[in-house]
């Protein structure tokens, strides 16, 4: 907690008492006249004019006194992003956990007062034109010029971004709250769990894909390997990435410890995390590694032309999804990623359409879904559909009838929409912001153990995610403002859809 030290109101210095008048008389004769006699000024000065200035200084005085009210405020967010002025923000946490799973709470925990700050808690900053990145295309970005650079995340653009679309303090108060909760669970080796140590872990472990999701939630906010240093998560992101690289074999795959139905997601996420980190740092000992974890994704892709639970069996929705995305990375990075492997991504998306390509569905034989709406629009997106296509107009009104409410609790897809919306940019980006920058940093855990993290009790997957699941993707949602450039780039602040 921040405490601001100042004068209580009204009261003001003691005035230094004047020189004695026969002082006066000890000092050498003035040889110039004063340029300013400041005391016969006042005495001829008009009764009017120095009622004016007594006036001016009172409201300049209380103008003072508010001005510090609200910088106190300020403050006190800056601090611990909490309402709540009881809690203690840099306590440290009682994992009640072995000291052979989890760091040393001396060695790891992860202070409030060592995060950076952010500017105007309280208020959403005013929209300002985005100026387009000069070296990407705008309008319609097709897959031969892609490019989406992941520029966004670098100090002076993730700024601008945030301006421009709508970010605010308590977002980026969110962020950071959330990255402290994920640094302070970071396991003695280096690797995170979907089991814990926290309440509500998820009913089995997966440490690779729990590690490849909390590095994504560090790096959409620009950390990596090769950050400041005395960044108190860059060695966090360090030690987790020595930890994934020794799961991935020389085939490029990640799952050869993981239960059957969780082997794809886990290789998908591990991909998107690898390519991204490549694309952010531009540093070669990560290439080859990238290259080969996608290569392996374009070698596993099932006859359908998605993924599913096992490499080359079966497509759906949800996990080719996940793989899109991860194809995307590698664009976004510059590594090869064969045409024919999106062609047959479109092919299954056509399989999976329903009302005339506005709705998706998991498989070829079921209903379309919310979830899969917008997991497929966005996959449509970046496999480039223009941002007028009536189908991709159709799905956008559907997803904004279903706007982000806690009581119908469903990161996974908050996660899919807040993407899709932000690449829409305009009016649909600003009804579905209105809504997620709110939701999100309300809904955050903000006292005791899990503070920092959200709750998975009342979500729709939160059973078999966890809360490190809920959490990461929450994350991920309020980092859309920079953590992708839009597709489109139409500006983000003006104009209709």
């Amino acid at each position: 907690m921040v405490e601001l030290i100042t004068p209580p109101p009204g009261e003001i210095s003691p005035a230094v008492p004047a020189a004695p008048v026969r002082a006066l008389a000890a000092l050498p004769p003035r040889e110039e006249p004063l340029l300013l006699d400041l005391t016969a000024w006042l005495r001829s000065a008009p009764p009017w004019l120095l009622s004016a200035i007594v006036h001016m200084v009172a409201m300049i005085a209380l103008g003072l006194l508010f001005y510090q009210a609200e910088q106190e405020d300020d403050l006190l967010l800056h601090a611990g992003y909490s309402e709540d002025t009881s809690v203690s923000l840099d306590e440290n946490l009682d994992l009640s956990v072995s000291d052979l799973d989890v760091l040393s709470l001396d060695q790891q925990v992860v202070t409030m007062a060592e995060l950076p700050r952010v500017d105007d808690p309280f208020s959403s900053p005013e929209a300002t034109d985005f100026v387009p990145n000069p070296l990407l295309a705008t309008g319609p970005v097709m897959p031969t010029t892609i490019g989406i650079a992941l520029t966004g995340r670098e100090p002076g653009m993730k700024d601008t971004l945030l301006k421009a679309y709508g970010g605010t303090g308590k977002t980026e108060g969110a962020v950071a709250l959330g990255l402290r909760w994920l640094a302070n669970r970071q396991l003695r080796n280096g690797a995170w769990s979907l089991t814990g140590p926290y309440d509500d872990g998820a009913r089995s472990n997966n440490d690779a894909a729990a590690t490849a999701m909390a590095l994504l939630a560090f790096q959409g906010a620009g950390y990596t390997p090769q950050s400041d240093s005395n960044n108190p998560f860059t060695p966090v992101v360090r030690r987790g990435w020595n930890q994934l690289l020794r799961k991935m074999d020389k085939d490029g795959k990640f799952f050869d410890e993981v239960s059957s139905n969780q082997q794809l997601y886990t290789q998908a996420m591990c991909t998107i995390a690898l390519c991204e980190l490549f694309g952010m740092t531009s540093d070669y000992q990560y290439r080859d590694a990238a290259q080969k974890a996608i290569d392996y994704c374009v070698q596993i892709q099932a006859r359908e032309g998605g993924w599913r639970y096992e490499p080359g069996v079966d497509s759906d929705m949800s996990v080719t999804g996940w793989f899109v995305m991860a194809l995307q990375s590698a664009r976004m990075a510059g590594l090869e990623v064969p045409s024919p492997t999106l062609d047959r991504v479109s092919g299954f998306l056509d399989e999976v359409a329903r009302d005339g390509g506005s709705r998706y569905a998991y498989r070829t034989r079921d209903g379309a879904t919310l979830t899969l709406t917008a997991e497929g629009l966005l996959c449509r997106m970046y496999l480039g559909w223009e941002r007028d296509d009536p189908r991709l107009q159709t799905g956008v009104k559907y997803l904004l009838e279903n706007l982000p409410e806690w009581d119908k609790q469903n990161v996974y897809y908050w996660y899919y929409a807040t993407q899709v919306m932000h690449h829409v940019e305009d009016s649909p980006w600003r009804i579905w912001n209105a809504e997620m920058r709110k939701l999100l940093p309300e809904k955050q855990v903000r006292r005791g153990r899990e503070r920092g993290s959200w709750d998975p009790g009342g979500d729709r997957w939160g059973g078999e995610g966890g809360r490190l699941y809920v959490t990461c993707l929450a994350i991920y949602t309020l980092e859309v403002y920079y953590r992708h450039l839009p597709l489109y780039q139409t500006g983000g602040a003006s104009g209709g859809f």
